[in-house]
């Protein structure tokens, strides 16, 4: 995947009409991209920051039906999810794993309950299910989760659902699109949309901030797929448009695997703000979360709010024997959920649907809202088959139910943390054996590799320090003080790729330290 083929395709065809040109490198554009480049159409992928950049980095890590959801009574979007969660298990198990989640019991009628309804998740699910849920004692519940509270509880069940890293996801998806022919660029906004003489929108209008060059796009059709910052787009459409988007923050943080000391994840359905908190093993750290809070504007980089950290460190402490305090967590991170605006006033944000909704303008700007990461493929399918109607585009089927994502590799045992990367490895492996240098750790704490940095910037996009550390590796949310102590090394490394001079490097190191700060909880 390179940025230089990419902008090879648009500055030496500058009268070229792609067929789908996708505004927007998160979970839902490149879902999008994938459909339409698979099916065989010329399909674009412009983004402003970097691929994932906002929320479609900062998740739970969770594929899930949705738990929630069915107790909502939402039973479209479970439905919908559980499949999909069966079949991203399927295209992409390097990235993405079965995972037992065990819910504590501390009422006597939790049990019966909790076992009832998840009997109707794992129905539900059908042959795509991950294993049944099942109820266990109160000495099983906490030989599989040591650290739990003993003191009332009565039992617990067990339920499967999967788990995955979503910003390595956006990765090998904008991956999997040009491996199907098609571009995608980030650092690239669109800074407006080309209308034709009757009004209709036959292109955009894009800066890529990179190399400081402006490009008129032709197009087909225009997709805005921009989650949380939908509305401005649509603005540029119709600037007299109405909100469609209502941003909920909700907020994780990263603890040592001490707080946990299990392979199986804690689902506790029901806190004091009527959200489920999840406790969640990954990539050696513990996940908590989250929170529902609504936010008036959307933001590219939200910081947690002080009564949301009050809150997921109080309520974890009801949970675990060995209480997190503030000095514990090791990176803290916000994200915005791209909720539809609410039909009724004063309706709460966790009350309002996961689901998403397509709305095509009058000039024919298919705009896609809601939705999450899960069920991804299906928006991207649904956005591609409306394009099709609209852009009188050659009919073709949707290829994406079992076509595996880049890098798929089914057996991921015995590979640590470079499962990320499925068949790509041996290619990095081969970096480190011509120059075994790479083959060193970045940080005692981190896992990842010198290599992982040159692998990034060749083969995956990466343009600055935090590209690398918080998205092509996880660093910044495994532990971000870590992150910033190895910043100084990673823009050496990245200097010596990208002809760069070490006044880039101190900027770097400099932007990255201020940004990673605000991964900190002081």
């Amino acid at each position: 995947m390179k940025r230089s083929e990419s902008l090879r395709a648009i500055q030496y065809s500058p009268d070229k009409i792609w067929d789908i040109v996708i505004i927007g490198g998160g979970a839902t554009g490149l879902g999008a991209g994938v459909d339409a480049a698979s099916r065989g159409y010329d399909t674009l992928v412009l983004e402003k920051y970097d691929f994932a950049k906002g929320t479609s980095s900062r998740s739970t890590k969770l594929v899930h039906g949705g738990v929630r959801y069915l107790a909502a009574g939402d039973i479209g979007l479970v439905l919908e999810a559980l499949n999909e969660r069966g079949l991203l298990l399927q295209n992409a198990p390097h990235l993405v794993k079965n995972l037992k989640f065990i819910i504590p019991n501390y009422e006597w009628w939790d049990g019966p309950f909790y076992t009832v309804g998840l009997k109707v998740y794992d129905m539900m699910a059908g042959k795509l299910g991950l294993g049944p849920s099942i109820h266990i004692t109160k000495e099983e519940t906490m030989k599989a989760i040591p650290n739990l509270v003993e003191e009332g509880l009565k039992g617990g069940v067990i339920y499967h659902d999967g788990q995955f890293d979503d910003s390595r996801l956006a990765i090998s998806l904008a991956q999997t699109i040009t491996d199907n022919g098609g571009h995608v660029l980030n650092n690239c906004g669109v800074t407006g949309l080309i209308k034709n003489d009757e009004g209709i929108i036959c292109g955009v209008e894009c800066f890529d901030s990179e190399n400081n060059e402006s490009y008129t796009i032709k197009a087909k059709v225009v997709v805005n797929a921009t989650g949380i910052f939908v509305d401005s787009i649509n603005r540029m459409d119709d600037p007299d448009h109405t909100k469609t988007v209502v941003p909920s923050q909700g907020i994780h943080i990263i603890l040592d695997q001490s707080f946990l000391q299990a392979d199986a994840a804690i689902m506790i359905p029901k806190t004091s703000d009527g959200r489920v908190l999840f406790a969640v093993p990954w990539h050696g750290k513990v996940v908590v979360g989250t929170t529902d809070t609504p936010i008036e504007n959307p933001e590219i980089e939200p910081r947690p709010l002080e009564e949301e950290v009050k809150f997921i460190l109080n309520t974890a402490s009801k949970y675990l024997t060995k209480k997190p305090k503030r000095k514990d967590v090791l990176s803290i991170f916000a994200g915005l959920r791209p909720l539809a605006a609410p039909a009724e006033k004063n309706q709460e944000t966790k009350e309002i649907s996961r689901s998403h909704k397509l709305i095509i303008s009058k000039a024919g700007l298919i705009t896609m809202i809601g939705g999450k990461w899960t069920t991804y493929r299906k928006m991207g399918e649904d956005i591609v088959e409306k394009a099709i109607l609209l852009g009188g585009l050659d009919s073709k089927e949707c290829v994406t139910k079992n076509m595996p994502i880049h890098g798929y590799l089914k057996n991921r045992n015995g590979i640590g943390h470079l499962h990320v990367y499925g068949s790509d490895i041996p290619k990095i492996k081969a970096l480190i054996s011509e120059d075994p240098e790479l083959g060193k750790k970045l940080h005692e704490n981190l896992p990842y590799l010198k290599a992982e940095v040159v692998w990034a910037v060749r083969e995956e996009m990466a343009l600055t320090v935090e590209d690398v550390l918080a998205r092509r590796t996880r660093a910044l949310l495994l532990d971000a003080r870590a992150s910033i102590a190895i910043a100084p090394e990673v823009a050496a490394i990245m200097a010596k790729e990208l002809g760069l001079r070490r006044r880039w490097q101190k900027e770097q190191v400099k932007l990255y330290t201020e940004y990673a700060n605000g991964y900190i909880l002081n």
